[in-house]
């Protein structure tokens, strides 16, 4: 296993948080655990001209890379079903009534990953709308730091566990199963799903507000400056009345949130 001193180990977390707001200053077993074999493939005897490199700024494909081993979860389609829920008693009458003219929903997938996420969502509008779907724009955008991520979620293949919470009758309508016993997903869905990459600690410059926004067990690597001030930019691009989700592993700081919370990782702009 290839060595990280602790003088590598300071300088590579503070440049992640500085850069990328994640707070990896008590995980350096953890570092050393998920990268010392990519380290070792690409002929690394130590971590010291790794760190130089990400640090040089001069391979960012190289750090989105490390960042993603380094925070990726187990992901798989309707996780934490009482959002859906949510969204489905709540969330979508209303934005049916309060968009009954022009007919537009803007729903935003922060941290989409693989696509299990932004997926789940347009299954959900459009069970949800049924018949009128087609007299709707129903937007997904998803975002992800990593291109080569986006890569795989707008390409997408699935083992069969990954679908194994949605009901199988929409497992049959929007997924079709390959040569290999994989899945993936049928145009019906993905062709309504626009990727984008984007980092979280950047300026949020859509075009248009949301009247949803995910960003699901992703704040939890992040200090709480960062993630304070992620919300605020959040919230701005919040329509009126419009919801923030976020993972039930989560919390946001209370003293300052503008969101009025409504129940654990569900959060409304008032």
């Amino acid at each position: 296993m290839v060595t990280l001193t602790d003088e590598d180990f300071n300088r590579l977390y503070k440049y992640i948080q500085t850069n990328y707001g994640i707070d990896l200053s008590k995980k350096k077993q953890l570092i050393v655990s998920r990268l010392s074999n990519t380290l070792t493939a690409d002929g690394y005897e130590s971590f010291h001209d790794f760190v130089e490199l990400i640090l040089s700024g001069r391979d960012q494909e190289s750090t989105v890379s490390m960042l993603n081993k380094l925070t990726t979860n187990y992901t798989y389609f309707l996780r934490e079903k009482e959002h859906f829920d949510f969204l489905w008693n709540t969330i979508l009458p209303e934005i049916k009534k309060k968009h009954a003219m022009d007919k537009t929903v803007y729903i935003w997938s922060a941290g989409c990953s693989s696509g299990e996420e932004p997926y789940t969502i347009m299954m959900y509008l459009l069970e949800f709308f049924g018949p009128e779907a087609s007299k709707w724009d129903l937007r997904i955008l998803a975002s992800d730091i990593s291109q080569n991520i986006l890569n795989s979620a707008m390409n997408p293949t699935y083992g069969e566990d990954s679908l194994s919470k949605l009901p199988p009758a929409w497992q049959k309508k929007y997924f079709v199963k390959q040569q290999d016993g994989n899945y993936t997903i049928a145009p019906v869905i993905k062709n309504n799903v626009v990727f984008r990459t984007f980092n979280l600690m950047n300026p949020i410059k859509w075009k248009h507000t949301f009247d949803l926004i995910f960003c699901r067990n992703v704040m939890i690597y992040f200090d709480q400056p960062t993630k304070d001030a992620l919300v605020k930019r959040f919230y701005d691009y919040t329509d009126p009345n419009g919801y923030l989700f976020i993972g039930h592993s989560e919390g946001l700081n209370k003293a300052n949130c503008p969101y009025k919370y409504l129940m654990p990782a569900i959060y409304q702009k008032v």
